[in-house]
């Protein structure tokens, strides 16, 4: 009787052995999934893209010399703007002197490889003047890639964006196409900075 209560115990043991390498073989996969997700999500939080209302939004507040007045600030902006992008007159959607209201669509391009290929980025610039500030938007992003046997439209960056960020990039190529939105949007920034404070 003894015998076979130790081959009872014996047997649970072994059963109890399987059962936890089990457990940990699975443990071990699930912490493998898990670091691929945590290194894709710090990989698109180190590209800080703002946002706002679900849409991509950069916008930043300026506050100039009072001397400069509002006709010298929207001429100053609005001769940023027709240097900085081409096609300036059939882009303007607003330009109003009085108001103080400078928007448009801009155009810029951002290389994405080695082998040439870009996309084309294509967001609303609203520049808003006052006496002694304006301020700068620029949103509602639009992206086309240009890649050899590839003829696409231009659609919303947003669902692209969404997707990096979830882990699911669309391309190898995002990763450098968020990166190149953001320095670029920022380099326009600190380009009109530049210019009104002239």
């Amino acid at each position: 009787m003894i015998k076979l209560a130790d081959c009872f115990f014996t047997s649970q043991i072994s059963e109890m052995k399987n059962w936890s390498l089990i457990f940990f073989i699975l443990l071990s996969y699930a912490g493998l999934a898990q670091t691929d997700s945590v290194i894709v999500q710090n990989d698109s939080v180190a590209i800080p893209i703002p946002m706002k209302n679900g849409i991509v939004f950069y916008e930043k507040s300026y506050t100039l010399p009072p001397h400069l007045n509002k006709e010298e600030l929207y001429n100053k902006a609005y001769e940023w703007y027709t240097r900085t992008f081409r096609h300036t007159e059939e882009n303007i959607q607003v330009a109003d002197k009085k108001a103080g209201k400078l928007v448009g669509t801009a155009t810029f391009k951002v290389i994405t490889s080695q082998a040439g290929n870009y996309y084309w980025l294509r967001p609303v610039i609203a520049i808003t003047i006052e006496d002694g500030g304006y301020s700068f938007q620029a949103y509602n992003y639009y992206e086309k890639p240009v890649e050899k046997g590839i003829t696409n439209d231009y659609s919303k960056i947003e669902y692209r964006w969404w997707d990096y960020r979830q882990g699911k990039p669309w391309s190898k190529e995002d990763k450098r196409l968020f990166e190149g939105l953001n320095r670029t949007t920022l380099h326009l920034m600190a380009a009109l900075e530049n210019e009104m404070n002239k």
